[in-house]
């Protein structure tokens, strides 16, 4: 017979991790839009988007050609997104991370410097759901940043070729083959 957890049925426990993401998760915003002042203040051009949902996508997932983190943006920054897109190639890039519970809170900060844009995009998901893309990415020596809307339309995709930056230590994470 399965154990049941004691503290399961007393819902300030999970009061408590929900204001813990919640107040994680308003930290990534508030770093986002801190990080986009110190670009601003240097003259770049800068677009801040929260993603309203981050789903780490390993290659088995679906399309076996794409990988990376595919995140979910409301159709309202869609039109200002595909404008920043399209005004450079951004080689650069810059990835800052940190973890409450068993969640990550990322913002990948995308940058052309030849138009001098910034683009900031606010994700969060479950580590456990990240594993095999960190393997893939390890495996393959590059990540990708997938943009898209609700409805599943692509609106850009950016390649990165240090996936260490996204997932610190993957290189070490045992293989099961």
């Amino acid at each position: 017979m399965p154990e049941i957890d004691p503290g399961a049925d007393r819902p300030e426990e999970f009061d408590a991790d929900t204001d813990a993401l919640r107040n994680a998760w308003a930290a990534t915003r508030e770093d986002m839009a801190a990080l986009a002042t110190e670009y601003e203040e240097g003259g770049w051009e800068t677009l801040t988007i929260a993603a309203g949902d981050t789903a780490p996508e390993p290659p088995d997932a679906g399309d076996r050609d794409r990988f990376g983190l595919s995140h979910v943006i409301p159709d309202n920054r869609a039109e200002a997104f595909t404008e920043a897109h399209a005004a450079g190639e951004f080689p650069r890039y810059d990835v800052f991370r940190n973890e409450a519970d068993s969640r990550v809170f990322v913002v990948t900060v995308l940058l052309d410097p030849d138009s001098e844009t910034a683009i900031l995009i606010a994700g969060t998901y479950e580590r456990h759901l990240s594993t095999e893309l960190a393997r893939a990415a390890a495996d393959a020596d590059e990540m990708y940043t997938h943009v898209q809307t609700l409805d599943g339309t692509q609106l850009g995709s950016f390649r990165h070729d240090d996936p260490e930056k996204f997932f610190p230590g993957a290189d070490a994470v045992p293989r099961d083959d």
